[in-house]
């Protein structure tokens, strides 16, 4: 009898996709029954071939022998499944075989799977595609009523093929040429580029200058503190006929001169009396937009603090594994718009504390299918927006429930109205200086009933004027405030930024329409982002410090060397989101593969040329006051200071730690600088060291001891000299001796003394992740005890907090704690001030002590 060969992704759904078809037997790794065989892939089963493949001579590195660019791109299988290769290879040679369906999932990775697969199994039987976007019984039933023809997606297959040739030319040719320019081929250092990849990270590394050379600026701010008949409230100063101007950082209330703010605080601060205004308005707020994947991922980041790749696989297991949401790797924000019913039958499946509000928008009609912003089949691509299918909650795990509560609230929440508030601002004037209080009331709660925000324990309520015998009101001066603040750089980014930064090419967007449309031109697609993050992360390009992606010497080195060269395209996402861009032309129709593939390779050539031809003079050296141990005066390069003759020099990264300028200063200088923190070994382990030149002024890395690990540690190296090391203070154990500071820690200087006058006394330089600062040292061992360090973080909750460090009696260090803030009352509109996140209520058990 004459079968159809199912082919899916991952055997997981192939046994979703029997059990909804029913009549299947398990036959070896796949299922069979009278007229269908299920069999599937394990993710990504086939290559192209490397370069090694094409010609042994491409194994060795070589710039002479770039670009490579194959004329046809051959396939090979991936070493690890080459057996599961070769049993679809053979299902799909079977006689009684006689058509395919391609059930990978439906996407561009999913086409090329399958693509791949057919094509390097040699196969010509004719294949239909299977595209769904539920893993419920009756969605996978469904969809196999409306299989697509194999023409319907060339264009799909043809994205899918230049994703992975595009990748591959720009990843093996832009690789191998920076590496050579860079480290050499002698070296095992690799500078990893890629199309997508390395714009993203140019992102991060822009930010991270920005942050460096951020000039903070000093402002004043005036808060007035006023009393009514019904209670007190605070306003604070505004400048008057004040307009947005170019510099980002004025505001209304902030005072640029400290003589500007003392005049304003002397002509209110012994007024008995301010006139008061106020306005009131209803304003209304609409609910969020149904999820797709980006912001999905962004909010899960924001609010847990979960990764976005984490975000990706929890969604994929409710999506496969519990049936429980619609395809995760979508881009859209809309549903179809004949997905009205769908909706209603989800509404009546949802149970538990979903269960109110689905029964509200049943009972009052609230599915509107000619709402735009929900229904918009302009807006739907190969997939629609992330919902619930209406499948049961109870085996969810923890993380699991709450990314299907997140998209499960934001679907009950879009067919609700507006939220109401009722806005009022009122304007206390002393003389001719006027203070803004804001105050803010929930009257109706609409979608964020959902959210539970039924109450008015969030309002910012203002306590009522009143005025007698019909005068206008007035308010008590009870005080004015003058604090001095200064302006901050701008925030590194976070999974949550990134994506959106990712997601605009480099542009961040709030406003949800702007981000729609320019969403189109994004670095990557809503399901390789979050791989892209991670991958730049497992490079060593990022490091995750809490919620913060910040980027290592590596990267900064790679970004800085590829703008030298100007190798715009990899440095700007704007020019590669363009890529992407096309990419999404190509998936319907509107460009050629053939044309996209001559731009990569356009780009690959000039990526390689202007690689090759690049020379260090090109950026002319610049003159500095250093000068060499054999007094020759020094130059800055692109990657180090040294001689014009290049018998000397300093290298700007070592041991992958970024050298600032007054560091090299003090180590050509004094042929010894430190101890430094930061540098880091090739496993990504920080350590610390003095860096010091040796006879043939070379550096090299000196350790408290030979055995100290660290990148550059000489294991026959002499010990540290401590007698030559500046005294910190006296030590307060021992009295006889000073306290030095070595890479590893503050130590005794008569630590390896003989007999009676050794002493022991040590505190590690890095205590529970903060670096002391060498001051604090001094102040702890000379009064005892040391300003506020802020920082700590504590081996139990992970949690960072502030203490003082105490030297006890014996000479050993503790912690004290400042005292709590009591919790402010709520007032004024404002929330109630949590407790200091670096406050915790008591010492952290089994750190009260180091």
């Amino acid at each position: 009898m004459k079968k159809t060969l199912i082919i899916a992704e991952k055997p997981s759904v192939a046994g979703d996709i029997a059990k909804a078809l029913g009549g299947f037997k398990k036959v070896g790794d796949h299922f069979e029954s009278e007229d269908q065989i299920i069999s599937s892939a394990i993710g990504h089963l086939v290559e192209l071939f490397m370069p090694e493949d094409i010609d042994k001579d491409l194994k060795r590195w070589s710039l002479k022998k770039l670009p490579i660019l194959p004329e046809k791109f051959q396939l090979k299988p991936i070493d690890k499944s080459k057996d599961r290769f070769a049993q679809l290879k053979r299902l799909m040679g079977r006689e009684d075989v006689v058509e395919l369906v391609n059930a990978c999932d439906a996407g561009r990775e999913g086409e090329l799977i399958f693509t791949y697969i057919y094509e390097l199994a040699k196969c010509k039987k004719p294949y239909k595609r299977l595209w769904f976007s539920s893993m419920t019984r009756q969605g996978i039933c469904d969809a196999f009523t409306r299989l697509r023809s194999a023409d319907e997606m060339h264009s799909l297959q043809d994205a899918a093929r230049c994703r992975s040739e595009s990748d591959w030319l720009v990843g093996i040719n832009g690789t191998r040429a920076i590496t050579s320019r860079m480290y050499g081929f002698k070296v095992k250092a690799v500078a990893t580029v890629g199309r997508v990849q390395t714009p993203t990270l140019a992102l991060v590394v822009a930010r991270e200058k920005e942050i460096a050379n951020f000039k903070s600026r000093d402002f004043w701010r005036l808060s007035g503190n006023f009393g009514v008949a019904e209670g007190a409230y605070v306003g604070v100063y505004q400048k008057p006929n004040f307009k947005k101007g170019a510099d980002e950082h004025d505001r209304a209330d902030r005072l640029w001169t400290q003589a500007e703010a003392q005049a304003v605080l002397d002509a209110v601060k012994t007024a008995p009396l301010a006139d008061v205004s106020e306005e009131k308005k209803r304003t209304t707020q609409i609910a969020p937009r149904l999820y797709d994947l980006t912001t999905l991922q962004r909010e899960a980041n924001q609010r847990f603090g979960l990764p976005a790749g984490k975000t990706l696989s929890i969604a994929q297991s409710l999506y496969e594994k519990h049936k429980a949401i619609t395809y995760p790797r979508t881009d859209s924000r809309a549903l179809p718009e004949d997905y009205g019913s769908t909706c209603h039958d989800v509404l009546k499946a949802l149970e538990g504390d979903y269960r109110p509000h689905a029964d509200l928008v049943l009972q009052n009609n609230w599915i509107n299918p000619f709402n735009k912003r929900i229904f918009n089949n302009a807006q739907v691509s190969d997939h629609f927006a992330l919902i619930p299918t209406g499948q049961s909650a109870e085996k969810f795990s923890p993380d699991e429930f709450k990314i299907y509560d997140m998209i499960a609230r934001r679907f009950l929440a879009v067919f609700h109205p507006s939220a109401e508030f009722d806005v009022t601002t009122r304007i206390s004037t002393v003389g001719a200086h006027a203070f803004k209080t804001e105050g803010k009331v929930l009257v109706t709660p609409g979608w964020l009933a959902v959210y539970g925000k039924e109450n008015n324990e969030e309002n910012a309520t203002l306590p009522a004027l009143s005025a007698p015998d019909g005068n206008p009101p007035k308010a008590k001066v009870l005080g004015v405030d003058l604090s001095a603040e200064q302006t901050k750089p701008p925030a590194r980014y976070s999974e949550a930024t990134l994506l959106a930064a990712m997601e605009g090419a480099g542009k961040f967007v709030d406003d949800e329409e702007l981000a729609s449309a320019m969403k189109e031109k994004g670095l990557g697609t809503p399901a390789t982002r979050a791989a892209i993050i991670d991958h730049l992360l497992n490079l060593k390009y990022m490091e995750r410090q809490q919620r913060e992606l910040i980027p290592t010497a590596k990267a900064q080195d790679l970004v800085h060397f590829l703008e030298a060269v100007k190798v715009e395209v990899l440095t700007r996402p704007d020019l590669t989101g363009d890529w992407e861009y096309k990419l999404r032309e190509m998936e319907h129709g509107k460009l050629s593969r053939d044309d996209f593939m001559k731009g990569i390779r356009t780009m690959t050539t000039e990526i390689v040329e202007r690689t090759r031809n690049f020379t260090e003079d090109e950026g002319d050296a610049l003159p500095t006051d250093l000068v060499s141990p054999d007094g020759k005066p020094m130059v800055e390069t692109l990657r180090a200071y040294r001689t014009a003759d290049n018998t000397f020099a300093v290298y700007k990264t070592i041991g992958n730690r970024k050298m600032q300028p007054e560091e090299v200063s003090a180590l050509v200088r004094d042929r010894k600088v430190g101890p430094l923190d930061g540098f880091r070994s090739k496993l990504g382990r920080p350590y610390a060291a003095i860096l010091q030149l040796d006879e043939a002024n070379k550096v090299r890395f000196v350790f408290e001891n030979r055995r100290a690990e660290g990148e550059g540690a000489d294991p026959n190296a002499p010990e540290l000299d401590l007698s030559t090391l500046p005294a910190v203070a006296q030590c307060p154990r021992c009295k006889a001796a000073d306290v030095v500071e070595t890479p590893s820690a503050f130590i005794c200087r008569n630590a390896r003394a003989e007999g009676d006058k050794r002493c022991a006394w040590r505190i590690s330089r890095t205590l529970l992740g903060k670096v002391l600062p060498t001051a604090q040292i001094a102040k702890l061992v000379t009064e005892g005890k040391t300003d506020l360090v802020e920082g700590f973080r504590s081996n139990r909750t992970k949690k960072l907090f502030s203490a003082f460090l105490i030297l006890k009696k014996n000479g050993d260090l503790g912690f004290e704690f400042p005292p709590r803030e009591p919790r402010a009352k709520k007032a004024f509109g404002k929330k109630a001030a949590a407790p200091a996140a670096d406050q915790p209520p008591a010492p952290p058990p089994g750190e009260t002590e180091a």
